[in-house]
């Protein structure tokens, strides 16, 4: 099956039990819907065609041109799936109708580069968001979005503002919100901490051997 193509057939029966019945035939049950479409399609599928048509770098993101019944063809992208819970198989997939020349949204994995200096120096690397919320023209939503973390110090937030997107690419999240943060190493708490019950625990001491010499007194 050639990348961004799959043939689905229209059902004309839904339900728990035919849903079961097409998973035991080794098919998946579907639903395809949209603006393009004056009413929600429920389709049968073949999973490994579905799995063949979608691109290995932009897996749900794939603008698929999905054939129904050898005839019409629209253009859709992956809405939702489900998972069974113990085989980790598609049990039922979710399209949506889409226009190429009309915007979308999408969620884009972040991909992080570099080295940062916080980490050489004992930093420790927070990761906030691994998703990023774009608007795009199908075909222009990137694979993924790189973010170059390098100069990122202890202390250093870089946030979505800091992300260079691509031409014709727009983020829908708030540009404030931290992708990632580099914070102090815990080693210097810690250590903190354990000074501070040391000093606590020697200042205690010579009190209470004042109070023994006391009563020695008092006993004489």
């Amino acid at each position: 099956m050639e990348v961004g193509k799959l043939n689905v057939q229209v059902r004309n029966e839904t339900g728990k039990g035919i849903a079961r019945k097409l998973r035991a035939q080794g098919l998946v049950p579907g639903i395809c819907y949209g603006e393009k479409l004056e009413s929600p399609l429920a389709i049968t599928l073949d999973p490994k065609a579905l799995h063949n048509a979608l691109d290995p770098e932009k897996k749900l993101n794939t603008v698929i041109d999905v054939t129904v019944d050898g005839g019409n063809t629209l253009s859709v992208m992956i809405k939702d799936y489900q998972i069974h819970p113990l085989r980790r198989d598609v049990i039922h997939v979710d399209f949506v109708a889409i226009d190429p020349n009309v915007e979308v949204d999408a969620d884009v994995p972040i991909l992080l580069t570099g080295k940062a200096k916080g980490l050489v120096e004992g930093g420790r690397l927070h990761v906030a968001l691994r998703e990023l919320r774009v608007s795009a023209k199908p075909a222009d939503v990137p694979a993924k979005i790189e973010l170059d973390i390098t100069s990122l110090e202890i202390g250093d937030v870089l946030h979505v503002s800091d992300v260079n997107l691509p031409a014709g690419v727009e983020t829908a999240d708030a540009p404030e919100l931290a992708i990632v943060t580099m914070t102090a190493p815990e080693k210097e708490e810690a250590t903190s901490t354990v000074a501070a019950e040391g000093a606590e625990e020697g200042a205690a001491a010579p009190a209470e051997g004042k109070d023994d010499k006391k009563e020695g007194g008092d006993k004489a």
